[in-house]
């Protein structure tokens, strides 16, 4: 993901193809990174799909991101010792693991690169700030279109939409923790959208039916998502 932000030397290229990586695969729901720990260890996603979350007392969570393949999930640990939120695979997800001392010494050997993992982190804050935003004062049919939104622009820049179409193994219930809603106003809000011809959400496959108006309905706008290519 770094490289389509800004062009990567292939002195940087080097530096990343010879960090050692630990691959490890997770089940749905399998716990990543557990709230509490000290990692030792920054992961990136692969293939699949990983969320970053907060549990309540009452046995409930909040999920604050979606991670997709090529994310960096927990990049801040290197500064940030003790995790303060769960990072947990959405459906199957193949993480690589990569030692906090194996990203330092490839920092030391390049300020860009240093530049460029920064990017990545402030990015996970430009989207934090949307998403509160959207929880904040967006109403429910409102924040529902942003997430799917964000959520098409994103894979497809990976990949993993394209014809206004994609998959994600995300419930019902677990866009609810996202939204901060239940299941049952999550449906409701899912049939609203249906009956505007804006979105089909079926077998964890969403189609997009209208994404200039769904995106009108959000107020979407990817600045936030900072997918210009240009120097850093």
């Amino acid at each position: 993901m770094l490289d389509r932000r800004d062009t990567l030397p292939p002195d940087e290229i080097a530096l990343i193809e010879a960090l050692p990586v630990r691959p490890v695969t997770f089940g749905p729901d399998e716990e990543i990174v557990r709230e509490g720990s000290r990692p030792t260890e920054s992961c990136l996603v692969a293939n699949g799909f990983a969320v970053r979350n907060q549990a309540i007392r009452e046995g409930k969570r909040q999920i604050t991101a979606i991670h997709v393949p090529g994310d960096f999930v927990d990049l801040h640990s290197l500064l940030l010792k003790v995790m303060d939120h769960s990072v947990s695979a959405l459906g199957s997800c193949d993480v690589v693991f990569i030692r906090h001392k194996d990203l330092l010494t490839a920092m030391g050997g390049s300020p860009h690169l240093t530049r460029m993992l920064w990017l990545s982190t402030t990015i996970d804050a430009s989207i934090q700030r949307t998403w509160i935003t959207c929880l904040g004062r967006r109403s429910a049919k409102q924040h529902l279109a942003h997430i799917i939104c964000e959520l098409y622009v994103r894979l497809e820049i990976v990949g993993l939409a394209s014809d206004q179409k994609f998959a994600i193994p995300l419930t019902q219930a677990a866009m609810g923790d996202v939204l901060g809603l239940s299941v049952v106003h999550v449906n409701r809000t899912l049939q609203e959208l249906r009956a505007k011809d804006l979105v089909i959400w079926k077998d964890r496959r969403i189609v997009i039916l209208d994404f200039q108006r769904l995106a009108l309905l959000a107020d979407f706008d990817t600045t936030y998502l900072n997918l210009f290519h240009e120097p850093r």
